[in-house]
C-alpha cells in the first residue's frame, strides 16, 4: 500500500505555508507596525521595478525593436518578486494564497485573515505612494517613460469603461495573473527547488508571463495609478473600478485556484479517512 507521502506529495508545501501563515498572523497582530513596514517595502519594490520596465520600453522605442523592448521589460519586472521574496517583504497577492490555505485548514479565523490581507494591502499602497511622490518630485516619469505610463493607465482604465465585456476581460486577466504568481510561490514552498538561483528563475519566469502577456496585478495597478495621479490626474472612478475587479480576480486565481485547490488535493485527513471507510 502506498504511503501518504507518495499519495500527497504536496504535503510539505501545505506545512510550509501553514508555518509561514503563523508567523504572518503574529506579525500582523502584535507587530503590526513592523508588518506594515515590510508590506511597504514590497510596494516600493513594485513601484521601482515598474518604473524600470517603462524605462526599458522607452529605451527600445516604438520602431522595429518595440517587441524586444516589451520582452526585455517584462523579464526585468520579473525580478520584483525575487527582491520581495529575498528581502522578506510582504506582498498582498502571494498572501492571498497563504491565507486561503490557512482558512481551509482552519489555521486562521476569517477576521484575522482579513486583517492580515488588509494590512498588507495598506502597506503595499504606502510603499507605492512613496515611490509616486519621488517620481513627482523628479524627472523619472518624464518624456517617453511618462508617455508609456500614460498609455498603460489608459489601457487599464478602458477595460472598466468598456462595460461588461471589458470587466470580463479584466477579471480573467486578474485570475491568470495571480495563478501564475502563486504557481511560482508553490514551487518555492514545496521544497523541490533547493538552489536560490533556481528559485529566482522560477519567480522571474512566472512574473514574466503575466507582465508580457498583459495580466492584471492589483498591487502593481495600485502603484501605477498612484504614480499617474501625481503625474497628470486620474479618473478615480474607473481606477477604483479596475482595482475592485482585479482584487477579486487575484483572489480567485491565487486564493482559490492555487491555495484552495492544493489545500484540498493534499488534505490527507479527508481523503484517507474516506478511503478507510470505503475499505471497512
Amino acid at each position: 500500500m502506498a504511503d501518504s507521502s507518495s499519495l500527497f506529495p504536496g504535503a510539505q508545501f501545505i506545512s510550509t505555508v501553514l508555518e509561514t501563515l503563523e508567523k504572518k498572523t503574529t506579525m500582523s497582530g502584535s507587530l503590526a507596525r513592523v508588518y506594515l513596514m515590510r508590506a511597504a517595502m514590497a510596494g516600493a519594490i513594485i513601484g521601482i521595478m515598474y518604473l524600470t520596465e517603462f524605462a526599458v520600453f522607452a529605451a527600445f522605442g516604438h520602431g522595429e525593436l518595440e517587441g524586444i523592448g516589451h520582452l526585455v521589460g517584462a523579464a526585468t519586472f520579473g525580478f520584483a518578486l525575487v527582491f520581495i521574496y529575498f528581502s522578506k517583504s510582504e506582498l498582498l497577492t502571494s498572501n492571498m494564497m497563504i491565507v486561503s490555505i490557512g482558512r481551509y485548514y482552519k489555521a486562521v479565523s476569517f477576521l484575522r485573515g482579513l486583517r492580515l490581507l488588509a494590512l498588507c494591502y495598506a502597506g503595499n499602497f504606502l510603499g507605492g505612494l512613496v515611490i509616486a511622490l519621488a517620481v513627482a518630485a523628479s524627472t523619472l516619469g518624464a518624456g517617453d517613460v511618462g508617455e508609456s505610463i500614460s498609455t498603460t493607465v489608459d489601457t487599464k482604465l478602458a477595460y472598466v469603461a468598456d462595460g461588461a465585456a471589458g470587466w470580463s476581460d479584466l477579471f480573467v486577466r486578474a485570475i491568470l495573473c495571480n495563478l501564475m504568481i502563486n504557481l511560482g510561490m508553490l514551487m518555492i514552498y514545496n521544497g523541490m527547488i533547493k538552489n536560490d538561483l533556481m528559485k529566482a528563475v522560477a519567480m522571474i519566469s512566472t512574473v514574466f508571463v503575466f507582465a508580457f502577456v498583459g495580466f492584471e496585478h492589483s498591487v502593481a495597478n495600485t502603484v501605477l495609478f498612484t504614480i499617474a495621479a501625481f503625474q497628470g490626474g486620474l479618473d478615480w472612478g474607473l481606477a477604483l473600478g479596475n482595482l475592485a475587479i482585479v482584487l477579486v480576480g487575484n483572489l480567485v486565481g491565487g486564493g482559490l485556484l492555487i491555495g484552495w485547490y492544493y489545500a484540498y488535493a493534499n488534505d490527507d485527513r479527508r481523503h484517507l479517512s474516506r478511503r478507510a471507510r470505503g475499505s471497512a
